[in-house]
């Protein structure tokens, strides 16, 4: 097999040594190492909401204020903004169409299920939030069972709300997430990842063995929920980004890591499609060129360099240049010459390690155009006639 420069051979991590309850310990640590600072920023909301709600403000029992604090952050990062105006929004609707009804029609089995249904239905009219209408189902209830109607405790809650959703932002503001570490993170775990895929298709294919490239398409398919993460963890980002202070001069670093995001998902993609075509071709038995096999190594190895390329801060190695170095170092061996006699597998697993390439290129910063240009030519063109000859 080639090799490609000083980098190492990527190879897949032997799960034999590891024992089932390490590995779920291990997975439960990172979580919590994951979630740790958006749990204290819940629990700081939570205690700030109560004393404001009570010091502050005045009210006896504010129970709402630091359930909302807690609600409008959650421990995801996305869309905190949105969940805390539902929130308020919610309390609103249920409590002004409860309030509305109940004085109307009274109390009872019936007219809480009328109620409810009113209030959320308002909601979901009024917006798509699944906050939104819950809220509404839960004020209009304690409407219609613990507020009596046109009681001040109904006003007092949509307060407590506005408090609980105020000082969850206000919290994101002081003492903010980083808005692009934790997305970089996620696309250094779907680089390393589709890296791992890569080296187990090759090795696969290198020994005609159909074992570890179904290995490898199960792995590509399980990566869809870091991605889903990754684009999350952006919205949240560019959420931190624009209320807090501290980020303000992020916008441009986010920006260029978002610009990633599709790029990735598409070469993610192209993975899953050239381990599928791989499994075809040892099974179906095709002739492959060794070349082509050595192709798909190089293109693990070069993961590698992407991968610590998207750690790695600005001005430290590899950097994008780097990234791109080694990545059209790949693309020139996807040769046209690769396809002859080649079966029909053998030519889409070469159409997807060029895609695959493009794809990454633009990981790295090229422009889609800038990326294609790196690939030789699969036809020859014809000669331009004199006259065209500009």
């Amino acid at each position: 097999m080639g090799r490609f420069g000083s980098y190492p051979r990527f190879t897949a991590p032997h799960l034999g040594l590891r024992t089932r309850g390490s590995a779920r310990i291990d997975a439960s640590l990172r979580r919590l190492s994951v979630s740790g600072l958006p749990i204290i920023q819940c629990a700081l909301a939570a205690g700030i909401a109560w004393f404001v709600a009570t010091d502050v403000v005045g009210h006896v029992t504010p129970f709402f204020a630091p359930i909302a604090a807690v609600v409008s952050l959650g421990v995801s990062l996305g869309a905190r903004m949105r969940r805390s105006a539902e929130l308020v929004v919610g309390v609103t609707v249920g409590i002004g169409v409860g309030d509305a009804i109940i004085a109307l029609i009274g109390t009872g089995p019936w007219q809480i299920a009328l109620v409810v249904a009113l209030a959320m239905s308002t909601a979901v009219f009024l917006d798509s939030g699944a906050i939104i209408a819950m809220q509404a189902g839960s004020s209009a209830v304690l409407v219609a069972t613990l507020i009596p109607p046109g009681n001040a405790g109904g006003l007092n809650r949509m307060v407590d709300a506005l408090i609980g959703g105020l000082v969850g932002l206000a919290v994101v503001a002081v003492v903010p997430t980083h808005p692009v570490r934790r997305a970089r993170k996620d696309a250094a775990t779907v680089i390393a990842t589709s890296g791992r895929v890569l080296q187990l298709v090759a090795d696969g294919l290198l020994a005609n063995d159909a074992e570890p490239i179904a290995k490898a398409l199960k792995a590509a398919r399980a990566t869809q929920p870091a991605i889903d993460a990754m684009r999350t963890d952006l919205k949240g980002g560019r959420e931190i980004s624009r209320i807090s202070p501290l980020y303000w001069n992020s916008k441009q670093r986010l920006a260029e890591l978002a610009a990633t995001a599709d790029p990735l998902d598409n070469a993610v993609r192209n993975i899953r499609v050239l381990a599928r075509r791989s499994l075809s071709l040892v099974r179906d038995d095709e002739i492959l060129d060794p070349r082509l096999v050595d192709l798909v190594e190089k293109l693990a190895q070069a993961t590698e360099v992407v991968r610590k390329m998207m750690l790695a801060d600005p001005g430290e190695q590899p950097d994008r240049a780097e990234a791109a170095r080694v990545l059209r170092h790949v693309a020139v061996g996807a040769k046209a010459e690769l396809m002859q006699d080649a079966g029909l597998s053998a030519v889409v697993v070469l159409a997807q390690i060029r895609s695959i390439v493009v794809d990454l290129l633009q990981v790295a910063g090229l422009s889609r155009i800038s990326a294609l240009a790196t690939l030789p030519p699969t036809v020859d063109h014809p000669a331009v006639p004199p006259e065209l000859d500009y």
